[in-house]
Order: structure tokens, then sequence, then C-alpha cells
């Protein structure tokens, strides 16, 4: 998720500083996100005045450090617009810890490898998921409950990649497992090739 763009979203109530940016986003996204870094939440606001799609200024307080107070500007308006209106594209394509493991495993050739790596992601999934459940439960904020049933049916989704892997890899009883491995010990030298050629 662009995060810029939620901050810009958030400074369209009106002015704010950053602890109470900080606040807002984790109020406004439910505690699947987890907390927002101070630090990297005034990075964003440095790059959002930078780019002028906010403007920061800075407010003396009889007691504490001044404060830096942060407000949309019209490009910032325009940019958040723009943002809206245009589809989301799968974050980091379809790159995945999970899927580099079930490659490493099938081509072990090892079935109880295969068995292992699917059982514990399965596992994983299956706490995550109770999480989820449990917190959209609480959820009092129909979007954040909203954001919970989203998350839910990625971890759903990646419940039904496991169970696929399962069936393509282990269901023959080792053989697709053992043709994965054979194939790759198989591959001739290219060095070889290129020098007999």
């Amino acid at each position: 998720m662009a995060i810029q763009h939620a901050v810009l979203a958030l400074l369209t109530a009106g002015p704010s500083y950053g602890y109470e940016l900080k606040g807002s986003f984790e109020a406004t996204v439910g505690p699947q996100w987890g907390p927002l870094n101070i630090g990297h939440l005034y990075q964003i606001l440095d790059r959002l005045c930078r780019d002028g799609l906010a403007v920061a200024e800075r407010q003396a307080q009889p007691v504490k450090p001044d404060r830096v107070v942060y407000e949309i500007t019209d490009a910032g308006r325009a940019e958040l617009s723009r943002w809206l209106a245009e589809p989301s594209a799968r974050a980091g394509g379809f790159r995945d810890d999970f899927f580099l493991k079930v490659t490493a495993g099938a081509r072990s050739g090892e079935p109880e490898t295969v068995r292992t790596v699917l059982a514990n992601q399965r596992g994983h999934l299956l706490r995550e998921l109770r999480n989820l459940d449990g917190l959209r439960r609480q959820a009092t904020d129909p979007v954040v409950g909203l954001l919970l049933s989203a998350a839910s049916r990625h971890v759903e989704a990646d419940l039904a990649f496991v169970d696929d892997a399962e069936a393509a890899l282990l269901a023959d009883g080792g053989r697709t497992l053992a043709g994965l491995a054979q194939r790759r010990t198989a591959r001739p030298d290219t060095a070889t090739e290129r020098a007999a050629g």
C-alpha cells in the first residue's frame, strides 16, 4: 500500500501533526496492519512536503518543543484523486517467500521435505486466520471489518495454494518429485557443451 496516499487522505480532514496522524492511521486501518513507525511517517511527511503535496508549519508551544503541523495542498488533493481513481496492482507481483520454499522443496525430490514445508505453512496460515477472525468479531468500525475480511480472504487463498501444491507434488506417491529431482541432476553442463561445440 502506498502509505503516502493514506497520509494524504488523513490530511483531507484538516491540518495535523505526526503523532496525531500516526494514531489516526492505526485507528483507520485496524489492528491487522500493526503500528506505524513514527520515523517512517516523518520520512513520508518530508517527502510529501518536498513533492509539494503537503506543507509544513512549525507552531511554537509554551512548554513542549515546537510542533510541526502538516496540511494537504491542492496538488496533494489532485494526487490523492488520481490514486483513488486507478486500479491497484498486486504489490510485488507474485514473488513470495513461501513459493520459493515450495520450489526448493520440490526440486529436492524429498516428499518429507515438501510435507514439512506445506504442513508448517498450513499451520501458520490457520493460526493467522483464527487471529483475523477474532479481530473481525471485535471490530466496531465497518471499514476495519472490511479490511480484516480482505486479509482473511488472502489467507484463505494462500491455504488453497497449499492444498494445490500438496495435490500437485505429493498425490502420486512421490513420482512427480522424483522426476523434478532427476531433471535437475540430468541437466547438461553448459560450459562443457560450449567447449564441445
